[in-house]
């Protein structure tokens, strides 16, 4: 007799490939209109799925968790972080929970390494003015940026993502450090030809970019916060394509407007979607570059996820440890 296949409720539209990928394998219920989900449409989800699909704008903590039906064991996230699970109470009522790392790697640095480049060459600035009719022809002190080799780069988070932008940013003639929880084994930080700060202080002091790339964490929460952010040089750029809440962003906002930062680039939002009006503000005036949360946007990249997702109900289901199984030990 054939074990019923597992009823699957995905909370926000997915790449097609994968949406029929899905039905094809599991009872699965989609999202068709592609909006969040209400908190009781989410808690009903919850109470009867077998398998959660959530994505990053669903907030899993622990009293949505509460919750869940005695049918539901998997949560399988579709994003690198699980920031928006929480994942020791899902442990405590015996529900595995899943993320698709390494998938988004090259899709995220290359737009890290976009925004460096947009905020020091002022490109989002620049775009503006030819379409706004404000252009009246080249000039050899109008709209001048910063040139961004022999720059010293300090990434904050040396991980998949971290390690990816260096190999970009070396390439443009960028100088590498990077502060990390572990120090990287001595060959590949040669390969990379970065150097090592065990203190986070020190290295920010020095630095004329920084770049988040460290995953949201409790630990990580505002770990550039106020004290930080202000030992940087006031030549300093900041790019933020991790998590907003990784940055005290009102304190960034208020040394951007007050010219005491060169620039930011930032993809992600300490409330998003909700964005300061002050950031908003500070990028019709050229301070700021500000995207929508896109780091990750490819085609390739989404269906990858997905394909990771389809793998980890799969596995789970049929008995097996899922590839991408995410405990609280590893937060």
């Amino acid at each position: 007799m054939n074990k019923p296949k597992p009823l699957v409720v995905v909370t926000r539209r997915l790449p097609d490939s994968v949406e029929t990928r899905m039905c094809e394998l599991f009872e699965t219920r989609l999202n068709h209109d592609d909006v969040p989900m209400a908190p009781d449409v989410l808690a009903a989800a919850l109470a009867e799925a077998d398998a959660l699909v959530p994505t990053v704008t669903d907030r899993i903590d622990a009293a949505v968790i509460a919750k869940a039906g005695d049918r539901l064991k998997l949560i399988a996230n579709f994003g690198n972080g699980v920031d928006n699970i929480d994942v020791s109470a899902a442990a405590a009522r015996g529900i595995a929970v899943t993320n698709t790392p390494g998938v988004l790697t090259e899709d995220t640095a290359d737009m890290t390494m976009a925004l460096i480049l947009a905020v020091a060459r002022r490109l989002a600035e620049g775009a503006r003015v030819v379409p706004g009719g404000d252009w009246s022809g080249w000039s050899p002190t109008w709209m001048l940026g910063s040139r961004i080799t022999g720059k010293r780069l300090g990434i904050v988070g040396m991980g998949r993502i971290g390690q990816a932008l260096a190999k970009r940013a070396r390439a443009f003639g960028l100088s590498i450090h990077y502060h990390n929880r572990r120090r990287l084994a001595p060959a590949l930080e040669a390969s990379l030809g970065a150097t090592y700060w065990d203190s986070l202080d020190q290295m920010l002091a020095r630095m004329d970019i920084v770049s988040v790339n460290c995953p949201h964490t409790p630990a990580t929460y505002h770990l550039l916060s106020a004290r930080r952010l202000k030992m940087l040089p006031p030549r300093a750029i900041v790019v933020n394509t991790a998590r907003g809440e990784i940055i005290d962003e009102a304190t960034l906002a208020k040394m951007l407007e007050a010219g005491e930062l060169a620039g930011a680039g930032l993809d992600v939002f300490e409330h998003e979607p909700a964005v300061s009006p002050k950031l908003v503000r500070l990028a019709k005036m050229g301070k700021v570059t500000l995207l929508p949360h896109m780091g990750s946007a490819t085609r390739e990249g989404r269906v990858e996820m997905g394909e990771k997702v389809i793998v980890n109900i799969k596995a789970f289901w049929d008995g097996h440890r899922p590839p991408d199984r995410v405990l609280p030990d590893m937060i």
